[in-house]
Formats: structure tokens, C-alpha cells, sequence
């Protein structure tokens, strides 16, 4: 049995596209004293969208969960999915569900809007990014083009956290990590962009007050059906990478490797990210530094999808043989390839199904590692261990493909709730007045079993590399499909 608490309780929420975890941590020492979780529904077909409502009655029944704990909290922040488009009336409900991240169906408004502000450079010197059909700018400029109506009716513009966190204070408010994903926020001037809001014709009034690191964002108010007390503090809250940064304690320049369906690499940065190929999106952090990051469209799904086709476990890889395979299932992100499917090329003989299954690591691997090439600073350490995180991180196969092909340390943090935990340290930090990355090192939360490095894998990286580059026209779709 765990004993009291030593400090004040702190709660940190992680409200994601498929559900809404929270914890109940302990201000002084990092121990979780109560945690709970309630799944949200995504809409099916060409349109990812959810109801916001569920995500506030998802809050409720999580933190109904973790029983008095809660109430007793001093403060709370929310961790959130970025990118989507939350639109509000008058009276503060939605006027329709929410368009996610994932909703790519702005594609077109995306590629109108890079032209109409003077092409991808113009976007990354302003914004820091290059708009993709995930930012929110293009899902605003597809709602008021193929639904208007909704357009006209709504009275207030928020992202997923800014939602939750405006049900607890009552008032409208966001932080610069998520702002940063919109697109109409001007990472330059760190303010919102009155061009770009004109293109898209959204009245900035619609937008939320920016808050920074170490500002209240509110107070919980009277009406919240929440087991908060009334005067419970609000943080600034963040987007999902940025509060993982702060979960894991992020210095300039440690990178992270997160396995998932996609693969996500980032950094924190003093530099801002100004990258016109769109590779980097220039993201800021939560605490006044920068989070530049890159994704693979395809890690752990697509490799999971290759071992089922050859009726092996995950885990049965096998070294040695020629053969090179190109995971790209879904087409590829980084490497630019939206129009590619998988490749496998050096079949032999002697080729055994686990050496086609390392293939695959590989080929994904390599695409990571391109992503992370794209995000470091040229002058950072090549030395310091790469942390791994995402549902892959504690598979033996990714973990010895990433050393292997990296030739770096690789640390593996036990801590599970990154989103959260760096939620809750931000609301620490508002007790405190420290540094909330300093919280999270002070938790301890990335710690976990470093492998050392081994030799690079020169051949593999060669052999890969040269195949992306020599089936070029193959893998750009220009001999159809």
C-alpha cells in the first residue's frame, strides 16, 4: 500500500482521439495516485469527426474513477489531440461535431491556401509550417466552403484542449504548443496572423486568448459538474507532443523516437523551425522554446500487417540476407511519397520470412531516422541516447533495429501516460513555480534501461537509400497504379 501523499495532488488529462486518461499524481514526488479512463467514437469513412460532448462526459466518468483523489487536486491541466477544428454558437455548444486531425478531406483547401499566400517558404518563414490537410486553417477553410451554414453559426473557434479546458474555467483560452498547429498562428511575431485570417475569412474575435508557460488559464467555476473544488487552478494545457515533451522532461536537443501507427519524431529547440520542403512542422513547445517534428506514415500497423501476411509473430525477425523492403502501405509522409505502396526487392532462394520481416523494421526504421535527420540541429550531440516511446517502444525487434541502424544509445522510459504526466506537471509547476520539464526530471519520468550503442549498419542505410532512390518514378505513382 502506497503511503499519503507528501505533496499537493495535481491532476493531468490526456484527451486523445480514441479516448480520455487522466491521473491523479502527487505534487512533490511523481507517484500516480489514482488514474481513469473513458472512450470517445470517431466517425468512419472519408470524415474523421467526433462530438465534443463525449470528450467532456469521457473527463467526467475518468476522473469519477479516480474517487476523492480528484477532489482534492489543487490543480489541472489538459493534454489534447491537435489540430482539430471545434466550432461553438452563442451559447458555447457545438454547432457540429469536431473535425480531427486526421480528417483529410481539406486536402484541396491545403494546396489553395499554400498558392494563395505565395507558395510553401512564404508559410514556413511566417508560420513555421507548411500547411498540411491535418491543420486546423485548411478544416476551417473546407467548413466554410462545403458547409457555410455552420460557418455563419458559429461564435467561438477552439482546438480539442482549448474546449475542455474553457468547460472548466468558462472562459476561452489556449497555449502556444497547440496555436502553433493551426496554421493562422505566426510563429515570427508569436501572434495571430490577420492575412492568413482573412484568406480563410475567420474573424479573429472567434479565437481564443493565448496563454504562455507558467500563467493561470482560470479558475474551476461554480457550474463545473467536475469533482473540482470551486478556485481549483487551470493550466495553460498543450497539444499531445507538447505535453509528452514536458512528460518526459525534454532538454534541447534529446531526441524522441515515438512508435505508433505512425511514427512521430521531435526535439526541443531554441531555434525556430522554419522548414519550407514541409517535412518539419515548426511547432512551439509548451514552455517558450520549440518542438520541431517530422512523421512516418507507416511503423508499427504497417509492420504488423507484414508479419500477418507471412503467419509470423512480430518478434520473428531473422538477421542476414539481401533483401529490402519498403514499408510504405499507406503511401509515405517523410519520405515525401503520398502516392507509394510497399516495395520488396532482392528476393532469393535462400530468403527466409523472418529476413523479409527485418526487411520491413528496416525500411521503417530508415524512414525515422530521415525524419529525425530533418528535425535535429545541425550542431546537436549524435551521441546522446535516442529515447524511445509509443506502443512500439518495448518490442526487442524495433528496439535492435533502432540501434542497429542509428548507432546510438537507445533509453526506453518506463513511465507509460507521457500526455498526461506532462499535463500534470504543468499544473505542478503552477504550484511550484518551476520549470515544468524540471518538474517531470524531478518525477524521474524518463527513466528506464539505456542499451548501448552498436556499430551503424552502413549497408542497410546504403541499400535502402539506394533503392528509394532508384524507383523513384515507381514509387511516385507515375506508372499508375
Amino acid at each position: 500500500m502506497s503511503s499519503a501523499p507528501s505533496g499537493p495532488l495535481v491532476v493531468g488529462v490526456d484527451s486523445s482521439t480514441q479516448s480520455t486518461k487522466v491521473l491523479v499524481v502527487d505534487a512533490a514526488t511523481g507517484e500516480v495516485v489514482a488514474s481513469g479512463q473513458a472512450p470517445h467514437t470517431v466517425t468512419a469513412g472519408a470524415g474523421r469527426e467526433s462530438d465534443p460532448e463525449q470528450w467532456w462526459d469521457a473527463l467526467c466518468e475518468a476522473l469519477r474513477q479516480c474517487g476523492t483523489a480528484a477532489r482534492e487536486a489543487a490543480a489541472v491541466s489538459v493534454g489534447g489531440q491537435q489540430h482539430g477544428l471545434v466550432t461553438l454558437d452563442a451559447r458555447g455548444r457545438p454547432v457540429r461535431p469536431a473535425l480531427l486531425w486526421n480528417d483529410v478531406r481539406s486536402a484541396p483547401q491545403a494546396r489553395r491556401l499554400v498558392e494563395e499566400l505565395g507558395g510553401a517558404k512564404a508559410w514556413a518563414d511566417r508560420v513555421g509550417s507548411v500547411p498540411a490537410p491535418s491543420f486546423t486553417v485548411t478544416k476551417w477553410a473546407w467548413l466554410a466552403e462545403h458547409e457555410p451554414a455552420s460557418a455563419r453559426a458559429t461564435a467561438a473557434v477552439r482546438l480539442p484542449h482549448d474546449y475542455l479546458t474553457q468547460r472548466l474555467t468558462g472562459s476561452g483560452t489556449t497555449d502556444r504548443s497547440d496555436v502553433s498547429g493551426t496554421g493562422w498562428w505566426a510563429s515570427a511575431t508569436e501572434s495571430y496572423d490577420e492575412e492568413i485570417l482573412r484568406l480563410v475569412d475567420l474573424d479573429p474575435a472567434l479565437l481564443p486568448r493565448v496563454v504562455h508557460s507558467g500563467e493561470v488559464a482560470g479558475t474551476v467555476h461554480a457550474d463545473s459538474e467536475l469533482p473540482f473544488s470551486k478556485g481549483t487552478l487551470v493550466a495553460p494545457g498543450a497539444g499531445d507532443n507538447a505535453a509528452a515533451a514536458l512528460g518526459l522532461g525534454l532538454r534541447p536537443g534529446t531526441p524522441v523516437l515515438s512508435l505508433g501507427t505512425s511514427g512521430t519524431v521531435y526535439a526541443v529547440s531554441e531555434r525556430r523551425p522554419t522548414d519550407p520542403t514541409g517535412t518539419v512542422a515548426g511547432f512551439a513547445d509548451a514552455r517558450g522554446a520549440w518542438l520541431p517534428l517530422a512523421c512516418t506514415l507507416n511503423c508499427t500497423l504497417a509492420i504488423d500487417k507484414v508479419a500477418a501476411l507471412l503467419s509470423l509473430d512480430r518478434e520473428a525477425v531473422q538477421p542476414g540476407g539481401a533483401v529490402t523492403v519498403l514499408p510504405y502501405l499507406d503511401g509515405e509522409r517523410t519520405p515525401d511519397l503520398p502516392h507509394a505502396s510497399g516495395m520488396l526487392h532482392g528476393l532469393r532462394h535462400d530468403t527466409t520470412p523472418g529476413q523479409v520481416l527485418q526487411g520491413a523494421y528496416d525500411g521503417a526504421v530508415h524512414a525515422l531516422l530521415g525524419a529525425l535527420d530533418a528535425v535535429l540541429d545541425a550542431d546537436a550531440d549524435r551521441s546522446e541516447p535516442l529515447l524511445l516511446i509509443g506502443g512500439g517502444a518495448r518490442g526487442t525487434a524495433w528496439q535492435e533495429t533502432v540501434r542497429r541502424l542509428s548507432g546510438r544509445p537507445v533509453q526506453i522510459p518506463e513511465a507509460r501516460e507521457l500526455v498526461a504526466l506532462g499535463a500534470a506537471a504543468q499544473a505542478a509547476g503552477l504550484l511550484t513555480g518551476e520549470d515544468p520539464a524540471a518538474v517531470a526530471r524531478r518525477w524521474g519520468t524518463a527513466r528506464g534501461p539505456v542499451l548501448d550503442a552498436v556499430e551503424r549498419d552502413e549497408a542497410t542505410l546504403s541499400r535502402i537509400s539506394s533503392l528509394l532512390s532508384e524507383s523513384a518514378s515507381l514509387l511516385d505513382g507515375a506508372h499508375g497504379a
